[in-house]
Parts: C-alpha cells; structure tokens; sequence
C-alpha cells in the first residue's frame, strides 16, 4: 500500500484532484526549502495569530489613556513603552496589526482581480480594444503611487475605508500589464482556437481559459505589492488621510511620536520596526512565490 507522500508524487495520477494536490506539495516543498520564504511566512503568520488573538496578547488597552504613565520607556509592564497620552503602544502595535491586514487584504482583493481582468481582456481582443485599455493604464502607471493615492484620499476625504479605495486605484495597472504580457503570449495558442471552434464564447474562453493562466504571475506580483501597499497606507496614515484617532494604525502612531523621536525616540520607533518588520515578510514571501511559481523553475 503506497504512502501519502509517494500518492502525491506519483509521477501518473489517476485523477485531477491527485494532480493538483500533487502539484501543491511539489510546490510547498521547493517554497520551504527557501530559508528567506520561510522567514517571511513566519513573520505573516505572527502577523495574523496577532490580529486574531489580539484581546489575548496585549496586555492593555489600546485606546485606554493613562496620563500619569505618559511618555514611559520600554519596561517590564510597558514592553515598548507608553505615548504621549499613556497608552501601552506594544497593545496599540498588536492592534494595529488587524488595520494593517484588514488594508492589505482588501486592497489586494480589489485591485488584483480588476487588474488581472482588464489585463486579460486587453491582450484577447487587442486592437481599439488594447490601445484604450492600456492607454489608460499607462497614465496611472506614469504617477508615483503615493501622489496619486494623496489626490483621490483628498478627494474622498480621509478615513480608512476611502485610504483602501484610493490604493487599490493606484495598484490595479501593474497587474493589468503583467495579465496582457502573459496572455498576448497564447492568445493564439492551438487550444484557443480549438474552443473557438466549439463554440466558447469570448466570456468564457477569458474566464474559464485565460485568466487561470495568468493567475500564478499576478499572485506573485501582489505578494511583492503587499509591503508597497502597507508603506503607502502608513504614509497615508501619518498624514492625517488614512486610519483616524483614536485607531492604532503605525503610520498614525508614527506621525504622534516624531514630535519626541529625540528624547522619547520609542514612541516613533516601535511602530516603525512593525511596519519595516512586515514588509520584509511579504517580500521574502514574495520572493520564494516567484521561484515556485516561475514555469522556468517548476522542473527543477
């Protein structure tokens, strides 16, 4: 009777789902073999227990004031000491955690499919089609980022919610453009034009065809986006345009503590060290998805 191990590399599967489960162990594998790829998913996965078990681990009120601990040093009750108000910024770090995962994960949802989608659509049909779609591509691609994202949080108004909308706005044309370089690539592929003489629809060729190529580039791409993401919402943030008081958002936090970063230099520094620790993780991560995904590596 064959093991798990060797029903899963089986080098003729029986069924779709033996190769696909397949196909995910092989990739797990190689993705743990790469120390930096480990490290990152360590870091991600403290950063969700910790937006989970958030009432669990800190050891304070995130919003509590306490005006006579104010402005503390890191110590055995204060593990990174206390702001300007008295409140423990360990807690407010922890907290802040789920902001930061809850900016990510919804920005990623929203820009990625889009971009992925119009990317798709371009590349297929070219033509008018392809020079209108990337035309407009191309003008959110010529702006930095941050500017961009400032302009439509200026015109929305500041608050979390319109922070999210104006950097999934800023973030979809990158996908777009990785989405058409893959599909120009087999756009006139034989199965391609095998579905079209069976009658598929445009729709469902792009749905059912395409766009599960292009995915595993995409997912790399927004993995390696994610720390531009979270820069861009703490810039956001420290402005005073993103995530409003009382919330610990680290940009914010960031922004409260540079008034004492001289005397009282944890105040600024500890959510800092969160954000820079963060985005090292998703581009570990990012970094060991691309040799995993990457056809060019799968056979070795």
């Amino acid at each position: 009777m064959s093991t798990a191990k060797e029903w899963l590399l089986d080098q003729s599967p029986s069924s779709k789902l033996q190769a696909s489960m397949g196909s995910s162990y092989r990739m797990m594998r190689q993705l743990v073999r790469n120390p930096l790829a480990v490290i990152g998913i360590l870091i991600l996965l403290i950063l969700v227990l910790a937006a989970i078990f958030a009432p669990i681990i800190a050891p304070h009120s995130p919003m509590g004031q306490n005006l006579g601990a104010r402005l503390l040093p890191p110590s055995t009750e204060y593990w990174m000491g206390t702001d300007e108000l008295g409140r423990d910024i360990f807690s407010r770090i922890i907290y802040g955690a789920r902001i930061t995962l809850v900016i990510v994960t919804l920005v990623a949802v929203i820009s990625a499919p889009l971009g992925l989608l119009i990317g798709a659509i371009s590349g297929y049909f070219g033509g008018w089609t392809d020079k209108v779609l990337m035309g407009i591509t191309d003008v959110f691609l010529s702006m930095p980022k941050l500017i961009l994202a400032l302009a439509f949080v200026a015109a929305l108004g500041p608050g979390i919610e319109n922070a999210i909308i104006a950097i999934a706005i800023t973030s979809w044309p990158a996908y777009a453009r990785i989405s058409r370089a893959e599909t120009l690539t087999f756009r006139n592929s034989e199965f391609i034009s095998a579905m079209r003489l069976l009658g598929a629809s445009h729709a469902r060729i792009i749905t059912r065809h395409i766009l599960p190529l292009c995915t595993s580039s995409v997912i790399v791409r927004v993995t390696l986006d994610m720390a531009g993401i979270i820069l861009t919402a703490a810039g956001l943030g420290f402005l005073g345009l993103g995530a409003q008081p009382p919330l610990p958002e680290w940009g914010a936090m960031i922004s409260r503590g540079r008034t004492f970063i001289l005397d009282q230099w944890w105040v600024a520094t500890m959510p800092g060290f969160a954000i820079i620790l963060v985005s090292l993780g998703f581009c570990f991560l990012g970094d060991g998805l691309r040799d995993v995904l990457d056809p060019k590596q799968r056979g070795s």
